[in-house]
């Protein structure tokens, strides 16, 4: 008889397979945050502040940039990483499958270009530039798209989210999903060379819980993580060449702040809906 090739678990802690990734997914990222934080605000922060302050590079900070690199931001990434490699054993090559799945692309091209669009349009009618030149917006998009779409969507609404959704109804899957990737920010108001340092707390959790309604909506439109990966990417590029902070974090915010929030929560429940209209027209 031939081998079975059917990948086996190697940890378990559950007998529901679902309910097994989605335990171990967030005990890796609570295991890899607690990481960061005693690492990169505790024991090396006054590295990165010598650097803010006086420009030079020292080991203290190559170390800091290095685990913020490839540890800090990308903690959903590498928590998928670890459970898809040792704990599931799928490999790594389904795992990068997934992400980079998208079976209906025009369809996915014109949604996420759509919430895309809204963002700029409402950048360039309220933004207030910083000085630097178009071009790094375009080259925000090529540095952030690995290290901050990917790295963070791979696990928010690649696995996070749709294994709530089987769970919790709609929209309280999305607010678990937002609270959670809200507290895991917590550390960049609290670190001085953060570029949140000293913004509202209370703005950015606004922002945080309508941008997940927004990209829940989007993976429930397209399953594709690669897109919510890109609109997250683009949303972050903005700031390469306006005051970010001050275009979405303030609060209470002016009227045309809000005005774009109601916009944009509005506009993802309507493509929720009808996301979900035709999953159940095809089902």
């Amino acid at each position: 008889m031939g081998k079975d090739k059917t990948p086996r678990k190697i940890f378990s802690i559950t007998k529901d397979a679902g309910l097994n990734r989605l335990l171990w997914y967030l005990i890796l990222v609570v295991i890899l945050s607690a990481f960061c934080f005693v690492t990169l605000d505790v024991w090396l922060l006054p590295y990165s502040i010598a650097y803010q302050q006086t420009g030079v590079m020292t080991p203290g900070y190559l170390l800091y940039a290095a685990i913020g690199l490839l540890f800090s931001t990308p903690t959903p990434f590498v928590a998928v990483l670890i459970l898809s490699l040792f704990i599931e054993r799928t490999g790594l090559k389904t795992m990068m499958r997934n992400i980079f799945r998208t079976e209906k692309k025009l369809k996915t091209v014109l949604i996420t270009g759509a919430f895309c669009l809204m963002a700029l349009i409402y950048a360039l009618l309220y933004g207030v530039p910083n000085g630097q030149p178009w071009y790094m917006f375009i080259a925000g998009l090529v540095i952030m798209l690995p290290f901050v779409g990917i790295a963070e969507e791979t696990g928010w609404r690649g696995l996070l989210q749709p294994e709530l959704d089987k769970r919790i109804p709609y929209p309280f899957s999305v607010l678990v999903t937002a609270t959670i990737w809200c507290v895991w920010h917590f550390p960049i108001w609290i670190d001085p060379t953060s570029n949140h340092y000293g913004d509202s707390m209370i703005g950015f959790a606004i922002t945080i819980f309508i941008w997940s309604f927004a990209m829940t909506a989007i993976y429930k439109a397209t399953k594709s993580v690669i897109a919510c990966a890109f609109y997250h990417t683009f949303i972050d590029s903005i700031g390469a060449v306006y005051d970010w902070n001050a275009l979405f974090d303030a609060f209470p915010g002016n009227m045309s702040a809000n005005i774009f929030r109601v916009i944009w929560l509005l506009s993802s429940l309507g493509l929720w809906l009808y996301a979900e209209k035709i999953t159940k027209f095809y089902n």
